[in-house]
């Protein structure tokens, strides 16, 4: 392939950065002309006030009420709960308040309410597709307003998973099938990054969020499908967070320490997700499978994956190691290409470290050795692995070694 030709098509949200900037809501709604708002969150944020009060007072009279069934687990029941209210109540803007569940949970209740036929029919069509369906090209879909308060990058995305089940009570986790939607009708209309409402959440939370939206900018630079433009905001938004995470863990994080990594958040997110790829992959194959077979934290996953996922690239290819040392700052003419690998590799297990977050397969609870060979099967077959480095053929027996060194 020609380094030299690239089509890079990109319409992201409006981005809105400040401290309390939510209280802009109304404002941007009416801009919009839309006038029945439903703030989209989980069951947990819908009872701190320190978090829903800036949200529903600065929608002012569009906010029509909250819907707060959101689970980390994203079910496909939780979806259609929401869609039939948005229906009922005739909404016409979705605020998804959290973190990446909320979003992904927007989206999906933006796919269903989008079919012009009862949500009934569409549910069960999906159910026996066991994929979800969008709605036809040229249809319009719901707006939505994302005011992330967790890190993992998500806002930027026109992308959603969901776990295909309107009954999961008693089911295992991984006997659930997951599909994907993936449509540019679902890029959020305007994203708030509202420091203060960040501030609030826990730093262990942020700190789990963060790994996913850290790994989300290593990733846009190794992906097949990078450019010099991506390139561009990738390595500053890596930089960023690597010179300002470490503060999440301090005793006080400061509100220019939030803005520095809240920004490197979004450069690193910056073009990742785009009509005709998404640039996440081979890290994100490995967390999908550990958080989609054990009840863990996708960051949590991320952060236990990530060194080890870099080590058996750096082994396999190039993965554009010398443009990661820039990131990084680790860069040294003198190095060889083993010691550059090196170098990336520690940067991020340090990264890992400074935010206090698992370091072994082993500390999740459930996880076994003889589990490796269908994790490695899980990894292979993860359509985001399509994105990785060019040349790299993933192996059985190599994604089971990466398994054993991360145990």
């Amino acid at each position: 392939m020609n380094g030299n030709l690239f089509t890079f098509e990109y319409e992201p949200s409006t981005i809105h950065h400040g401290p309390g900037i939510v209280g802009n809501l109304e404002s941007v709604l009416d801009r919009h002309d839309l006038s029945r708002a439903l703030i989209v969150t989980d069951g947990n944020l819908s009872e701190v006030p320190v978090v829903m009060d800036p949200v529903e007072n600065g929608a002012s009279d569009r906010l029509v009420g909250t819907f707060d069934g959101v689970t980390p687990e994203k079910y496909l029941k939780t979806a259609y709960e929401g869609a039939r209210r948005v229906r009922d109540e005739e909404i016409d803007a979705l605020i998804a308040l959290g973190g990446g569940s909320s979003l992904d949970i927007a989206k999906q209740i933006s796919v269903l309410v989008g079919h012009d036929r009862p949500l009934d029919d569409v549910v069960d069509e999906i159910l026996e597709r066991e994929a979800m369906l969008l709605p036809e090209e040229g249809v319009q879909l719901i707006d939505i307003f994302a005011v992330p308060t967790t890190l993992p990058g998500a806002d930027l995305s026109q992308v959603a998973g969901i776990k295909l089940s309107l009954d999961p009570a008693g089911q295992a986790k991984s006997e659930i099938p997951s599909a994907g939607v993936s449509d540019s009708r679902l890029m959020p209309t305007v994203v708030f990054h509202d420091l203060e409402l960040f501030a609030t959440t826990p730093e262990r939370v942020l700190a789990r969020s963060a790994m996913n939206g850290f790994d989300k900018g290593i990733e846009m630079l190794y992906t097949k499908h990078h450019n010099p433009i991506t390139d561009g905001t990738a390595v500053r938004g890596v930089r960023l967070l690597y010179e300002g995470l470490p503060a999440i863990t301090a005793e006080s994080t400061s509100e220019d320490d939030l803005a520095r990594i809240v920004r490197g958040i979004a450069a690193a997110q910056y073009g990742l997700s785009t009509p005709n790829a998404y640039r996440a992959s081979v890290i994100h194959s490995f967390g999908h499978a550990i958080a989609r077979n054990y009840e863990v934290q996708q960051g949590v996953a991320h952060a236990i994956a990530a060194p080890h996922v870099l080590r058996y690239l750096f082994e396999q290819v190039d993965g554009r190691r010398d443009l990661l040392a820039e990131a990084f700052r680790v860069q040294d003419e003198t190095a060889t290409a083993e010691e550059t690998a090196d170098a990336v590799v520690d940067a991020v297990a340090a990264t890992r470290d400074a935010l206090d977050l698992p370091s072994q397969l082993q500390t999740i609870e459930g996880t076994e050795r003889s589990h490796f060979p269908d994790l490695a099967r899980a990894v292979i077959e993860d359509p985001f692995m399509d994105a990785g480095p060019r040349r790299l053929e993933a192996t059985q027996s190599d994604i089971e070694s990466v398994f054993e060194r991360m145990w």
